[in-house]
């Protein structure tokens, strides 16, 4: 089948034979909207991207990632305008605001939120300028990876001797076949992709046994295999992400 400009960057991820492709694409969308929210753009500076970022924030992991990024102004000028506008919408909640009765039940229940300060700080946390986007993309290629799989047989090939997903993205094909495959379809999808996940889950389940073995000194000149790097890879293939990534930061 030829390749159209949007199956690209799936194709390249199933080729890159990665414990998950959905990982790769996930970093490589994620690099991206860091580059673009505080790389050499400068897209900081602009008004609009600065309005998006204001009213979405961002969640504690891409902050860490931010900061770790390097770019101390970029980060700088999106805390000032972040800051003047929480100030702004917290002096509005703390005028409006007034305690609620507690019912005994509730005080029972102590996992309940109706305090409205509570819900509203909730509501701010909720939303991150980089995990929504990811998250519209995401959909796009979940869209794209069921396209290919109903219409291109070398990418089903490619995916049924490939290394499978991560737990996570697994999850999210599977959950998305459901509704984007057919009947006659999901007869067949599901019974490949348990059988592809099962031999690599199997696989990854020995490298982290022999990773084990090898520091057992009977073993100390036995080859590695390809159980070196198990533990990474181990992770990624239970969670998603790679653990031994090195922090992402700006190109100077």
């Amino acid at each position: 089948m030829k390749e159209k400009l949007y199956t690209i960057p799936l194709n390249d991820a199933v080729n890159a034979n990665d414990e998950c492709p959905f990982c790769f694409i996930e970093r490589s969308v994620e690099q991206n909207l860091m580059d673009f929210a505080l790389g050499p753009c400068a897209s900081y500076m602009e008004s609009d991207v600065r309005e998006e970022t204001d009213r979405e924030g961002f969640c504690r992991m891409h902050m860490q990632k931010m900061f770790d990024y390097g770019n101390t102004l970029g980060n700088g000028w999106i805390l000032k305008t972040y800051y003047k506008k929480l100030l702004k919408e917290m002096e509005g909640q703390f005028k409006q605001f007034k305690p609620g009765k507690t019912s005994m039940a509730d005080r029972f229940r102590k996992s309940v939120n109706s305090n409205a300060i509570g819900q509203w700080v909730a509501q701010k946390e909720s939303t991150c300028y980089i995990c929504d986007r990811f998250s519209s993309e995401y959909e796009r290629y979940l869209d794209t990876f069921y396209y290919l799989y109903k219409n291109d047989p070398e990418f089903v090939k490619k995916i049924e001797n490939g290394k499978g997903f991560c737990l996570h993205h697994f999850g999210d094909l599977c959950s998305g076949a459901d509704s984007r495959l057919s009947e006659k379809e999901k007869a067949s999808f599901y019974p490949m992709i348990f059988a592809v996940m099962q031999r690599n889950m199997e696989r990854m389940s020995q490298d982290v046994d022999w990773l084990i073995e090898k520091f057992d000194y009977l073993n100390k000149d036995a080859d590695w295999k390809n159980s070196k790097d198990a533990v990474q890879r181990g992770m990624q293939k239970l969670r998603g992400g790679y653990p031994a990534d090195p922090d992402y930061t700006m190109k100077k």
